[in-house]
C-alpha cells in the first residue's frame, strides 16, 4: 500500500483588513487611502486557479472539492456579489462535492448588518467570526476595531439571516487576563449558541508589534489553568474538543480544518496562499505558495510570477509534516493513515514512536497515533520527536 490521494479542499486568501492587529503574523494588509481593487482581485484569483489546474491537471483529475475556506485578512470586506462571482467561477472550473462546506471569515467590526443574507445566497454556508474576546478592555489591548456589543449583534444578525453553522474565534492568556475573565469570555460565547468555538492561546509571533513590545501576559501555569477551565466549561455546554484548539457541537466539526489536520490536500489561491497536492501516480507530495504582497500578486496577472515558491516534500520531512497536523487531533488517527497520506511504511516511524511512548506522550495502541493528556500539554515536544 502506498500514497493514496486524500480529500481535496480549496483555500482562498483575501489579504486586506481595516487595521493590522499587533499580534497578527498573517499575510494581511491594512486599508490605506485608496480602496483595494476588489473586483480585479477576483479576476486574478480565477486566473490563479486556472494556472494551478493546468499545472496539476493529472493530480486533480476526478477529485471533487470537499470544502472552501475564505481566509485573510478580512474576506467580508468583499461584497456578497463579488463572493458569488468568485464561487460561480470556481464551480465552472472544479467539481464541488455535495454538501461542500464553504466558510467565510468575518470581522464583527467590518461586516455591515444585513449583508449576511447576501453571503448565504452567494453560497457561503459557514461563517467564522474573529471575536477574540468579549471584554472591551481586552479588545482594545488586542487592537481590535469592534466592541463586545457589536460582536454579539453581528452573530445574531448572521443567525437571523439563516446561518446555522457559525464559528467563534476566542483567545485566552490575553494581556493582564485572569482566569475569571477567560471563563467569562467562554460564557458570553456559549450564550450565543454557535455551532463551533475555536479557543486559542495568544502567543507572541516574530515580526509582530507585540513581539517588538511584549504586553504583560499570564505565565505558562496560569495559561494552562485557563485552558483546562475553559475546556471543561465548553464540554459542559455541549462542545466536544476534537483538536487542541477546536470545540464543536455534534456533527459540526470544521471539515476544512479537519482536512488539514488529517494531512489532506488543498489548492491555495490568492496572495501568499499555500497549497499541498498529492500525486498518487508519482508518489510525490507537492507544495506551492503564491507571492505574498497583493500588488506583486496582482501584477503577475495569473502568470508564473504569481508563484512565490514550490517544492516536492522529501521523505525525510514527511513524518514531521504529517505529525505536525495529525497529532493535534484529540482522537488521533488510524496508524494506516500515515502510509496512505505519505506513501511511507509504518516502520519509518519506529524509533520516534518508541521514544514518544517511553515518555508517556503517545498511547501504546499499535493501531492508532494518538497523544495522551500529557502529550497534548507538551505537543511541540512530541512533534519534535519526528523531525528529520
Amino acid at each position: 500500500m502506498g500514497l493514496i490521494a486524500p480529500p481535496l479542499s480549496l483555500y482562498i486568501h483575501m489579504p486586506w483588513c481595516v487595521k493590522k492587529c499587533p499580534y497578527c503574523d498573517f499575510n494581511s494588509h491594512g486599508l490605506r487611502s485608496e480602496p483595494p481593487p476588489y473586483a480585479d482581485y477576483i479576476d486574478h484569483l480565477l486566473a490563479d486557479l486556472d494556472g494551478d489546474r493546468a499545472n496539476f491537471a493529472e493530480a486533480l483529475a476526478g477529485r471533487p472539492i470537499v470544502s472552501i475556506f475564505f481566509g485573510g485578512g478580512t474576506p467580508s470586506l468583499f461584497s456578497p456579489e463579488l463572493i458569488e462571482r468568485l464561487l460561480d467561477g470556481v464551480r465552472q472550473r472544479l467539481t464541488l462535492a455535495d454538501g461542500a462546506e464553504i466558510t467565510l471569515e468575518t470581522n464583527p467590526g467590518t461586516v455591515e448588518h444585513g449583508r449576511f443574507d447576501g453571503y448565504l445566497a452567494a453560497g457561503i454556508n459557514r461563517i467564522s467570526f474573529g471575536m477574540q474576546s468579549f471584554d472591551d478592555d481586552k479588545l482594545r489591548r488586542l487592537g481590535r476595531i469592534h466592541s463586545s456589543a457589536e460582536a454579539e449583534a453581528a452573530v445574531k444578525s448572521a443567525q437571523d439571516a439563516g446561518f446555522t453553522n457559525i464559528n467563534l474565534d476566542l483567545m485566552y492568556a490575553l494581556p493582564l487576563q485572569s482566569l475569571d475573565s477567560a471563563l467569562a469570555d467562554v460564557e458570553r460565547a456559549v450564550a450565543l449558541a454557535p455551532s463551533h468555538v475555536s479557543h486559542y492561546q495568544l502567543t507572541l509571533e516574530p515580526n509582530t508589534a507585540f513581539a517588538a513590545n511584549p504586553p504583560p501576559l499570564p505565565d505558562d501555569d496560569h495559561a494552562w489553568a485557563m485552558q483546562e477551565a475553559c475546556e471543561a466549561r465548553l464540554a459542559d455546554a455541549g462542545y466536544g474538543q476534537y483538536e487542541i484548539s477546536a470545540y464543536a457541537q455534534t456533527g459540526r466539526r470544521c471539515a476544512h480544518n479537519l482536512n488539514y489536520w488529517r494531512f489532506g490536500d488543498y489548492l491555495g489561491i490568492g496572495a501568499g496562499a499555500h497549497g499541498k497536492l498529492s500525486d498518487a501516480g508519482s508518489g510525490q507530495i507537492h507544495r506551492r505558495w503564491k507571492t505574498r504582497h497583493p500588488r506583486a500578486y496582482l501584477d503577475a496577472a495569473g502568470g508564473a510570477a504569481r508563484i512565490g515558491g514550490e517544492q516536492k516534500v522529501s521523505t525525510t520531512d514527511l513524518p514531521f509534516e504529517y505529525m505536525l497536523n495529525a497529532l493535534r487531533l484529540i482522537d488521533g488517527v488510524p496508524m494506516t493513515d500515515f502510509t496512505e497520506r505519505t506513501g511511507l511504511p509504518i516502520e519509518h516511524l519506529a524509533t520516534a514512536l518508541a521514544a514518544a511512548r517511553r515518555r508517556g506522550w503517545l498511547d501504546d495502541d499499535p493501531r492508532s497515533l494518538r497523544t495522551t493528556a500529557l502529550g497534548q500539554r507538551f505537543l511541540n515536544d512530541v512533534i519534535a520527536c519526528f523531525m528529520a
